[in-house]
């Protein structure tokens, strides 16, 4: 997920991974985040959002921070940052690309 050995994350990927860069959130804050972030533009139903959250544990780049009921916290790991690093940076390319073509 997200570098050469993991591949490109996707859109709601990179924008989940984004929302712990400056706190540790709950799924309810993560989808507040996101959509706020994206003007409504990139949305999170609840089975993508826990599938990727799953994906995100399982990989490294992300861990659970509390436990309150059904409530999980979680935050991003060093890995996760190195991750949506690499993501920003192969974006930034694909957009320098691309304007390049528009000259």
């Amino acid at each position: 997920m997200g570098g050469k050995e993991r591949g490109a994350l996707t859109e709601p990927m990179f924008y989940v991974l984004m929302s712990f860069l400056r706190r540790d959130m709950c799924g309810i804050d993560i989808t507040e985040f996101v959509e706020q972030k994206t003007h409504g533009r990139v949305r999170l139903g609840p089975g993508t959002l826990y599938t990727l959250l799953g994906k995100f544990l399982d990989g490294g780049l992300i861990e659970e921070t509390e436990v309150d009921g059904r409530k999980r916290t979680y935050r991003i790991t060093q890995k996760g940052r190195e991750a949506y690093q690499e993501e920003l940076e192969r974006l930034r390319a694909c957009v320098r690309d691309g304007e390049e073509e528009l000259l």
